[in-house]
């Protein structure tokens, strides 16, 4: 009987004991793994995607914003830069964000290219927390948008890599590190897996508007590079260029692309227009400052020293129409090399350098697709505008960028 007593005591005992080691493991599982898997406050969730494809619209359009140099630091305790004090009593961040939502509300953009120095990395200790509050008028309103990184967006706790991983996993957003590597387009003559330099190399196609022939077929490209930050030529220091790998890259998928058009649903003979997006100018860019341009040029051009060839090779496709950068934000025109143009953004953001009394801007881009008797047909026409951060949200500049040759 007496065992028996000390024997349940035992048995009590021992279930207390496991019973605190359950309570004791899962207090550790929650307080030291479980929370650092948070954002801020909000435990890590699933990646909302956007309606995919992207698409025009029922009207035969489609709408793309193009935001150029947030500089976005730690939100409202980063002041502004190159602003008077009759502009605003108190100017930080979250002017770049009141901006962005105005553009976003009086435009209705279907998508939004962000190109480059999207956060101002030296200006913040929080990488992610500056990204989230950086895109997140786009996440809010469940906007699909892209992205290629600048010069100083690494320059704070993520690599380049790092920061388009990062990029490609938020709300919304269809940007791409690199192509997957089982895509077609990474394969060089001969079968050979080719890596692609810098990150942030990608393609998009925008469908026909619903309901048409088109609908499951592409008929804009959209395309993203990785322009580089930094680089050091023959011991000389300067900005970073697109390299001859990504645009061997490009070369290969707009190849792709223009094949996929050879269906019952295209016109015979008709080149599907693309549009390029990234964010350091090309060295040709300077010639511009003696031609006609659309909009001002008022800084000098800083590229890179090394001519890779992206012009030659932007001719030599044929279907890239205009191209979109960023970098020197106080350039907002356009101008034509070679047929095509380039195009800058105008900063927008405040804690990136501008000029007082200049307005900061953001860039509209609209395809119209043509009718025809059949419905809906190809694009017809490309055309652009700037939105001004002043009290009319002015739009200015607006021009035709490329127009389809009616067929004969």
């Amino acid at each position: 009987m007496k065992m028996e007593s000390i024997s349940a005591k035992w048995n009590w005992k021992h279930s207390l004991l496991y019973i605190t080691l359950i309570y004791a493991i899962i207090f550790f599982v929650d307080k030291q793994i479980l929370q650092k898997l948070q954002i801020g406050h909000d435990k890590i969730h699933l990646k909302k995607y956007p309606d995919l494809p992207l698409r025009f619209r029922y009207d035969g359009t489609f709408k793309i914003l193009q935001v150029a140099d947030m500089h976005y630091g730690m939100g409202k305790v980063t002041r502004c830069r190159d602003v008077t004090a009759t502009e605003f009593k108190y100017c930080s961040d979250l002017n770049t964000t009141r901006f962005l939502k105005r553009i976003i509300e009086a435009e209705k953009p279907d998508f939004i290219a962000f190109t480059g120095d999207n956060i101002f990395g030296s200006s913040t200790t929080d990488v992610a927390e500056s990204m989230i509050q950086a895109f997140g008028p786009a996440m809010e309103l469940g906007l699909p948008w892209a992205a290629v990184l600048g010069n100083h967006d690494q320059e704070s706790t993520m690599d380049r890599e790092e920061l388009m991983y990062f990029i490609s996993l938020m709300d919304y957003s269809v940007a791409q590190v690199n192509p997957p590597a089982e895509d077609p387009s990474n394969l060089a003559k001969g079968g050979v897996m080719e890596k692609i330099d810098g990150f942030g190399n990608y393609d998009l196609r925008v469908y026909g508007p619903p309901g048409s022939h088109l609908a499951n077929s592409s008929i804009l490209n959209l395309f993203f590079l990785d322009s580089g930050d930094r680089e050091t030529v023959r011991g000389v220091r300067t900005y970073g260029y697109i390299k001859e790998s990504q645009l061997r890259w490009l070369h290969r998928v707009s190849e792709a692309l223009q094949g996929q058009k050879q269906d019952s649903n295209h016109k015979v003979g008709a080149q599907l227009p693309g549009l390029a997006f990234f964010h350091i100018p090309i060295p040709e860019t300077p010639q511009l400052y003696y031609q006609n341009i659309v909009g001002q040029f008022q800084e000098a051009v800083a590229c890179s020293r090394v001519n890779s060839g992206v012009l030659q090779t932007l001719v030599s496709l044929g279907d890239i129409k205009a191209v979109f950068v960023g970098h020197d934000h106080t350039n907002d025109f356009c101008g034509n090399l070679n047929g095509i143009w380039f195009c800058y953004g105008g900063g927008i953001g405040y804690h990136g350098y501008g000029k007082a009394g200049w307005p900061r801007r953001a860039r509209i881009i609209l395809a119209e697709a043509g009718k025809g008797e059949n419905g809906w047909m190809e694009v017809e026409m490309i055309k652009t505008w700037k939105r001004l951060d002043d009290q009319r949200l002015s739009k200015i500049d607006e021009q035709v960028l490329w127009e389809m040759c009616p067929s004969r």
